[in-house]
């Protein structure tokens, strides 16, 4: 074997990742600190995990019971918390059943192997293939890469999973390609494209979409893993379209920053998972449905979705004034909820590392131009107006 280290120190976690340059040790509520002691306003929520904060106590309390008393249970055995966060979301979201795993990813890679599933056991199609639409993101498995109609997340993974084809969003072309398509055998989107740009779907082309699939008899899956579990201001963003889709994906803000992921489903579709088609060691454990659980009730306790709303809609306002005052470096603001996408003229990532560097602020990007807000729907209009004159006066800079 070769020895290929060289002198220089490396760390041992793979550079897959482009990091900020702290170390975060500590979360609560909408504030993080660094190991040095520095606090920060974090807009980021974990990419849309924290939806209740860091480490809300409702959750955490419920969690250390838990701990001392069961951590993990093979699928092979009923699990009381998993039966009770499946007829939760059940009855939230109006699917019939609900299959756990561990990520957004593998919720849907699971989504994935059921239409697939479905169309050979129930529509006796062998060769169809899912339609997604370009700047769509749904994973780094695989499949969901494949999925994920940007060359830029498929780039040295070739050769790819076959069996999808790549329409654009929000346009007429993908509703009239659909029309001639009878090799379609599900549709899989997001209601709003986080990594994409914060880009929420057009109502109408959603509806047009809706109507091709049930008269086609296209399986419609709602991609939410970003924007459910509250982000836009209900449970699921598919609510605000007035669909009704067959397929569901949830992970993110569901187990309040414990890994759980979930493929919701109408019974027509979930019932071609019989036992030994598909699996998860960790999927649905006694720890993580217990953080699913604790999370939805405190959403319902504290009506998380009301502030959300609320906020989200004094957010948006508040940034279409920083808009009319700097036209020329604000291009655009956009989003639904609490999920928010500004567009600039300059550089996103210079703007958020001097909200970072600057005023301890933390903030994503959506692409090259494009800032990406994302508060803890539990935050407060005081937390907000903070964001927004640290945000002026960087772009007065």
């Amino acid at each position: 074997m070769l020895n290929t280290k060289s002198a220089e120190k490396v760390s041992p976690v793979m550079s897959a990742y482009g990091r900020f340059p702290i170390t975060i040790v500590k979360g609560k509520g909408s504030y993080v600190w660094d190991k040095e002691g520095t606090k920060y306003l974090d807009y980021t929520s974990g990419i849309a995990v924290c939806a209740l904060g860091h480490a809300p106590d409702a959750v955490a309390e419920v969690l250390k019971k838990q701990l001392d008393t069961l951590w993990h249970c093979s699928n092979l055995f009923h699990i009381e918390s998993q039966e009770k966060l499946a007829e939760m979301l059940v009855n939230l979201s109006g699917c019939d059943q609900v299959f756990f795993c561990n990520s957004g990813a593998e919720a849907n890679e699971g989504a994935i192997k059921l239409a697939r599933r479905y169309a050979r056991l129930i529509r006796k199609k062998s060769n169809g293939h899912i339609v997604t639409f370009s700047h769509s993101f749904h994973g780094r498995t695989m499949a969901t890469l494949t999925a994920t109609a940007q060359e830029k997340i498929q780039d040295g993974f070739a050769p790819l999973v076959p069996g999808f084809r790549y329409l654009p969003y929000n346009s007429s072309e993908a509703i009239s390609s659909l029309e001639d398509d009878d090799d379609c055998i599900a549709v899989l989107l997001e209601m709003v494209q986080g990594e994409g740009g914060v880009i929420p779907a057009d109502q109408e082309w959603i509806h047009q979409l809706d109507e091709i699939c049930s008269k086609k008899g296209i399986l419609l899956m709602v991609d939410e893993v970003q924007t459910g579990i509250g982000r836009t201001g209900t449970l699921f963003a598919y609510e605000q379209y007035g669909i009704d889709p067959d397929v569901v994906t949830v992970a993110k803000a569901l187990g309040s920053g414990i890994p759980i992921g979930a493929v919701l489903a109408k019974k027509h579709v979930s019932q071609v998972f019989t036992p030994g088609t598909h699996g998860s060691t960790f999927g649905g454990n006694p720890f993580s449905t217990t953080a699913g659980v604790a999370t939805l009730e405190t959403f319902k306790k504290e009506n998380v979705l009301a502030r959300c709303t609320e906020n989200g809609i004094y957010l948006a306002q508040k940034l279409s004034s920083l808009q009319e005052k700097y036209p020329d470096l604000i291009k655009d603001v956009r989003g639904k909820g609490l999920l928010v996408g500004v567009e600039t003229s300059v550089k996103a990532i210079d703007l958020v590392n001097k909200l970072r560097e600057k005023y301890q602020i933390l903030i994503l990007t959506a692409g090259e131009k494009v800032l990406r807000i994302l508060p803890p729907l539990i935050t407060d209009k005081d937390e907000i107006d903070h964001f927004i004159s640290k945000l002026d006066a960087v772009l007065n800079n």
